[in-house]
């Protein structure tokens, strides 16, 4: 169910092919290569709303799945519950709504080409490099910010871009190293950026204790350009 609001965003409804626990989604009218946006353990907060609208005004259809129901987090205690009970409670787990969002991107009357691409952040990367490795995904491209996961890459149709913070507590240089060596291994096409004097979540702007707008911008940019490439 597709439904559109005064801003021209998308309120839709996305069921797994099971049937089971319907996904609240953010899209944003348009028309153009299709974007699933896989927010961090915040969930779907305002920030990831606006980023859907920005990837729409650069000419794509962007969904940023909602994996909580509505629910969002302020504070890390809050994220980690909501987490675990995603995990533990929802009749359906978070990798069949991720897919779903995928699914309706592919089939959305307004998303042109066959090939879908993500942009993952943190937890919603760590899940975006999962789903890359799934071939029977129409993954083309896949972006992340500050998250690593190594595994096998090589049926993997997907393009990659990363972007690290210099100074991450959450992403260690061992994970860093493993991913590096998997993708490598399996002859994937991956770009990696690592910006100065930023921490985890430096491109979230509601995150004002790790915000780098200038970070941010190159980010972006880079981004931009990679996904047209796509």
């Amino acid at each position: 169910m597709v439904a559109a609001d005064p801003s021209g965003r998308l309120n839709s409804t996305v069921r797994p092919h099971d049937g089971t626990s319907p996904l609240s989604c953010a899209a944003k009218v348009g028309l153009g290569p299709g974007v699933s946006c896989c927010t961090p353990w915040w969930g779907l907060i305002p920030c990831f709303k606006r980023l859907c609208d920005r990837f729409a005004r650069a000419g794509f259809v962007a969904l940023a799945p909602d994996l909580y129901a509505g629910r969002i987090a302020t504070t890390a205690t809050e994220a980690k519950a909501l987490r675990s009970e995603s995990t533990a409670k929802r009749k359906t787990p978070a990798y069949k709504l991720l897919i779903a969002a995928i699914e309706q991107l592919r089939t959305h009357e307004a998303v042109q080409g066959s090939r879908i691409s993500q942009v993952g952040f943190s937890m919603g990367g760590h899940w975006a490099l999962w789903l890359a490795q799934r071939p029977d995904l129409p993954i083309g491209a896949t972006v992340v910010f500050y998250a690593a996961r190594d595994g096998d890459y090589t049926n993997s149709e997907s393009r990659f871009l990363f972007h690290f913070a210099q100074s991450d507590d959450w992403v260690s240089a061992t994970s860093a190293k493993k991913l590096v060596k998997s993708l490598a291994n399996a002859n994937a096409d991956a770009t990696y950026y690592t910006y100065p004097n930023t921490t985890h979540w430096f491109f979230e702007d509601d995150r004002k204790d790790a915000y780098n707008k200038s970070a941010a911008a190159a980010a972006w940019k880079r981004t931009i350009t990679f996904l047209n490439g796509v």
